[in-house]
């Protein structure tokens, strides 16, 4: 019993040392996207080499790197699972705030994460 209060001690203090962030911000034609990620459970050196580096075709693409995300976003993805994978983010959505019409039915479903409206 002791061993398995220790290992849940590890794993919770481990995923606070995951602090990090990413704020991607797109740019193209007619588009303007900027969205953070806010890492949960995401091994640290993949989550800084991929998915804070998105190969958008035809975009300009700026990545900062923070410790948490910025205040702002008009809703939250909670606890977003990564497709396909164990993987668990925090997804903040910033600028046109009617995007969430199809972004939290797309978070609550494919994500099965919990739509947040700041």
């Amino acid at each position: 019993m002791q061993w398995t209060a220790w290992s849940l001690l590890l794993t919770l203090t481990c995923g606070e040392a995951l602090a990090q962030a990413c704020v991607v911000h797109s740019q193209a034609e007619r588009l303007d996207v900027k969205v953070c990620q806010q890492n949960r459970n995401i091994p640290e050196k993949l989550f800084a080499d991929g998915f804070c580096q998105p190969t958008l075709a035809g975009q300009k693409v700026e990545v900062q790197y923070v410790d948490q995300c910025p205040e702002g976003a008009f809703g939250v993805c909670s606890n977003a699972q990564v497709a396909n994978m164990p993987y668990r983010q925090d997804i903040h959505y910033y600028g046109v705030a009617t995007d969430a019409a199809y972004l939290k039915p797309f978070c609550q479903a494919q994500s099965q994460g919990t739509w947040l409206t700041p």
